[in-house]
């Protein structure tokens, strides 16, 4: 009879499904392969929803192409009523014959007296700091996204943070920390509604080099509408480039390359490297118009009626009782400027003369020495670089030239490591690492590591000097409109919480399950102890099977000790006679596995998504821990090194990718089906 699992236990089985980063250790079969495990008493307890598959389109609608359902295509992915208009498998794999087919772009209508709009920033990468934090600017109309690092799906998934709603997408910076999401994200774009759905791409001239690779995956080519600028520019150059400029923002850009080994000048395109360009994007708003005065217009000889409306629109119009033009400055109170955003990226310290030096920036500057006839005030700055950077005394008494600004740190901070970002995924981390440690080791919550000594007196002899400035936080808003709510918002922010907290909650729910760490601890030792009683492994032998898996199980043809073929139907009698089974040799065996046992690895499931992220899975990626021997990465998908960043920290996420074991012929093993 095989071991039973205790019944508060099979509550937590359905997470087994959506486990985040843990190994499956040689027990996870004895652990689980008996039960059924009822859904519901669990979800209820863990406030788990259904996973959200592409076939489902409820929250998904058409913006660009036909604004009805059509007919559904042939080749159609398969699920239902509603696969019709959420993902269109045929098109997706090219295979549509549409290739030829341009997607045009239907630019929304502007709305220049918005009622809501704010900046956000989007912590992807914030706990794991291996790519840059997004961006988001938020208009009735309107959605501008800055920066697509990895992870930016999964991450919207869970924040409900609808993709298909951008417009424009924008590059501070064309490297893998600030643009690794873009081809996922295009992919999943094409496959949404009936036609597609197509953004707007900007970014420095690298960008002509990513959409190049893009373009030999990306089914339809026509759907890469990139737009890329800065080479006929100088990053001095008195005037910015000016992007979008409608009723409702005007976004420019400003170039800031590095200056290596005390250049006298910033490096030319021969000597810059890639990436090494860094954008400088400033986000002005229409102003708000002064508020009408009826009184005014009455004695200006205006009856009421449709010259109203003209003038609020700032069109001059002539009286009704005079032989004069009526403009709109008579009759309407002072004008409000427009809030204005600025997002800078300096990403190393070779950045820094050049952005001081900016003439593009001088008119937001509020000191005399750069002071303009047309010097505007800017409400925000978003600080994008690196706290080894944006700490420096440098770089301080700059942000100090731009007055009182509310100044946001973006930049990687050590306090943010502990805060996880995909806070649904860390929750079933935490569950099944309190229920069974042994498989499920990550909390989803680690430490901060202790930061250098060096730096931490650098940060000593800077504080006194310090701009005043806020540390930015995951889903941090600053509102730009309404006027009268301009300044930041913290309403957004997820509430803190630790592993203890969840652990609590999970027994404050389901009080039973607070003897199953226990249970499990006594089942895990008892297998330890069966298999010690085991006799000792034959010189060949790769895999002892358990005296308790089904033997209905179909079953591989084995070798004897003679090396003869069979199939296995009662292997009772057989281990009793101390005979052991091994699979046949494999002439396609990595070496490194020949003679590895149970004991000898390890394999992590760093994403079970397949090429869809979702809330509670990664895409595809396997990580086999062969200890002494190294490593190996089975597929390699978007946000692998977060991943196992999460699982084994960042430190030891480093130690990961060092490991990785090589061959003759490839300097790490990485395998990709």
């Amino acid at each position: 009879m095989p071991p039973q699992v205790p019944s508060p236990l099979r509550r937590l089985l359905p997470l087994s499904q959506t486990l985040a980063p843990a190994p499956l250790l040689y027990l996870s079969s004895r652990l689980f392969s008996s039960v059924s495990a009822p859904r519901s008493p669990f979800t209820r307890a863990a406030g788990i929803r259904p996973l959200a598959y592409r076939g489902q389109s409820s929250r998904h609608h058409l913006r660009r192409g036909s604004s009805t359902a059509k007919k559904e295509p042939e080749g159609m992915a398969s699920g239902g009523k509603d696969a019709a208009v959420a993902f269109n498998k045929t098109r997706a794999e090219g295979k549509d014959g549409r290739k030829d087919r341009s997607m045009e772009l239907k630019n929304r209508r502007a709305n220049p007296i918005s009622t809501t709009s704010y900046v956000q920033i989007l912590g992807t990468g914030m706990d794991t700091q291996d790519t840059a934090p997004s961006v988001f600017l938020f208009f009735d109309k309107q959605r501008y996204m800055f920066n697509a690092g990895e992870g930016l799906q999964r991450f919207c998934t869970e924040h409900k943070i609808k993709l298909s709603k951008i417009d424009h997408i924008f590059f501070t910076r064309v490297c893998s920390e600030t643009a690794g999401g873009l081809p996922g994200l295009v992919l999943t774009l094409a496959g949404m509604g009936d036609e597609g759905m197509s953004v707007n791409i900007w970014g420095p001239s690298e960008l002509d080099f990513l959409a190049g690779a893009m373009k030999s995956f990306i089914p339809n080519r026509a759907m890469l509408h990139t737009h890329s600028f800065g080479v006929e520019h100088s990053a001095s150059s008195s005037q910015p480039t000016v992007i979008i400029d409608d009723e409702v923002v005007r976004i420019s850009a400003m170039f800031v390359k590095p200056r290596y080994n005390n250049e006298a000048k910033s490096s030319t395109d021969i000597n810059s490297k890639p990436g090494d360009t860094a954008i400088v994007y400033s986000c002005e708003l229409a102003e708000i118009k002064g508020k009408f005065d009826p009184a005014k217009a009455a004695a200006l000889g205006l009856k009421p009626g449709p010259k109203y409306r003209e003038l609020q629109l700032g069109n001059s119009v002539r009286s009704d009782k005079i032989d004069t033009m009526v403009h709109p400055s008579d009759v309407l109170g002072p004008s409000i400027p427009g809030p204005i955003v600025l997002l800078v990226d300096c990403p190393t310290q070779y950045h820094m003369c050049e952005l001081f030096l900016l003439q593009s920036l001088s008119r937001f500057c509020e000191d005399s020495s750069c002071q303009t006839e047309n010097a505007k005030k800017v409400n925000c700055i978003i600080h994008l670089g690196p706290s080894s950077v944006t700490n420096t005394v440098e770089y301080q008494n700059w942000m100090k030239s731009f007055g009182i600004t509310q100044h946001i740190m973006a930049g990687h901070e050590n306090k943010n490591m502990e805060i996880p970002v995909l806070k649904g995924s860390a929750r079933i981390s935490s569950h099944l690492n309190f229920v069974c440690p042994q498989l499920f080791p990550s909390s989803g919550f680690w430490p901060v590591e202790p930061s250098n000594g060096i730096e931490l007196e650098k940060n000593k002899s800077t504080s006194s000097q310090a701009c005043e400035s806020v540390t930015a936080e995951n889903l941090l808003k600053f509102r730009l409109r309404p006027y009268a709510q301009l300044g930041l918002d913290r309403a957004s922010i997820p509430s803190l919480c630790s592993h203890e907290d969840i652990v609590d909650e999970l027994i404050s729910e389901i009080p039973e399950i607070k003897e199953v760490p226990e249970q499990i601890s006594k089942f895990w030792q008892s297998s330890v102890d069966q298999r010690s009683a085991l006799p000792p492994d034959g010189k060949h032998m790769l895999m002892v099977e358990e005296p308790w898996i089904n033997k209905d199980s179909c079953l591989p043809d084995v070798l004897d000790e003679q090396g003869n073929s069979t199939k296995s139907q009662d292997d009772s009698s057989l281990r009793e006679s101390g005979w052991r089974k091994r699979p046949k040799r494999n002439s396609e065996t990595p070496c490194c596995l020949e003679n590895a046992t149970r004991e000898d690895l390890e394999i992590t499931f760093l994403g079970t998504g397949s090429s869809q992220p979702s809330k509670y899975r990664n895409v595809s990626s396997i990580y086999v821990n062969l200890f002494a021997q190294g490593g190996m990465l089975l597929d390699c998908g978007e946000g692998t090194l977060g991943q196992l960043k999460r699982r084994f920290g960042v430190s030891g996420a480093d130690e990961v990718v060092k490991n990785l074991r090589t061959t003759p012929e490839i300097s790490k093993c990485i395998f990709n089906t």
